[in-house]
């Protein structure tokens, strides 16, 4: 049977509202790991009983949900359910019996996103609607990283991405994509024109995604990534942040910082409901900040003041 694994490291102290968190929102499971032992078979695995805590400084909690659950609802309603709680580091992955990439690849049907913009697995072939349009095509396999298309947080960056590429935004510009996961972002933007990109995710299989499919489509040579920490400070004249609302209030200050005078914006992966603080937060900076929605999801853009 498939399922999908959240992970997430505490402190001990912290270790119950987190498993309640987790159950509260519908986990399956949850087991607890001792998160510091030096390598995974050392670990000791535990599954306390009502009222039982484990003694190790820091727990690795892995909580089981249906494979066919929405992970960044899921994470939007851990973030709702307890806001204390920090789960801008908790990792997803699909656990199933079968090879879950390329089932993917077999079932996903091409999608196209505003005038231009086209996403489709790497071994399927390019609609001959998408060839007639001169389309920017990103061919995509996401790995174990977030960032198919499929998702309305995505889809609403790539509508982003393909109007500001049509009003010239794009040209020869640099970007920078911030939470990258698949590099889809980054992939479109340099499809669309952009000169260069880089992409920054704290889930390491997520920058091997983005550098695998790089090549794929033959921008490598275009795209850089990074970790948080290791990207070298500078401004960009567009910036696109698909994450959670909690990590884009955290990194408000940050992402501001990233955004040459005069550029351009987009925030997502909000809940609607979540947006007015972000939109107070980030009009410290921005003007002509504006709101868009796709299903339950909002996408904010603006400009930097200069």
């Amino acid at each position: 049977m498939p399922f999908l694994e959240l992970s997430v490291h505490c402190r001990e102290q912290e270790q119950p509202r987190y498993e309640h968190a987790l159950e509260d929102v519908g986990a399956l499971a949850v087991t607890l790991l001792d998160a510091d032992a030096s390598t995974p078979d050392e670990r000791a695995i535990l599954e306390p009983g009502v009222g039982e805590t484990p003694l190790w400084s820091e727990v690795a909690l892995s909580a089981l949900f249906p494979h066919d659950a929405d992970a960044l609802l899921l994470l939007a309603a851990l973030e709702s359910f307890d806001p204390g709680l920090d789960w801008t580091r908790a990792r997803l992955r699909n656990v199933e019996d079968q090879d879950w990439e390329r089932a993917w690849m077999d079932q996903y049907q091409p999608l196209r996103f505003g005038a231009r913009t086209w996403i489709l697995p790497w071994n399927r072939e390019l609609p001959p609607e998408a060839a007639a349009a001169g389309a920017a095509v990103v061919r995509l396999d996401p790995g174990l990283a977030f960032g198919s298309g499929t998702h309305p947080t995505t889809s609403l960056c790539l509508q982003w991405l393909d109007a500001l590429a049509a009003g010239g935004a794009l040209r020869n510009a640099q970007v920078l994509d911030f939470g990258c996961g698949s590099g889809i972002l980054a992939l479109a933007a340099l499809k669309l024109g952009a000169a260069g990109a880089t992409g920054v995710d704290n889930d390491p299989q997520a920058l091997q995604a983005t550098r695998d499919n790089a090549e794929r489509n033959g921008v490598q040579a275009r795209l850089s990534v990074f970790a948080p920490g290791d990207e070298p400070p500078r401004t960009y004249p567009v910036v696109v942040a698909n994450i959670l609302a909690s990590a884009l209030d955290a990194l408000a200050d940050t992402l501001a910082a990233r955004v040459a005078p005069g550029g351009r914006i987009a925030l997502s992966g909000i809940l609607g409901g979540q947006e007015a603080p972000l939109l107070q937060r980030y009009g410290a900076w921005f003007d002509d900040l504006a709101v868009a929605r796709e299903g339950d999801w909002v996408r904010i853009d603006g400009r930097r003041r200069g």
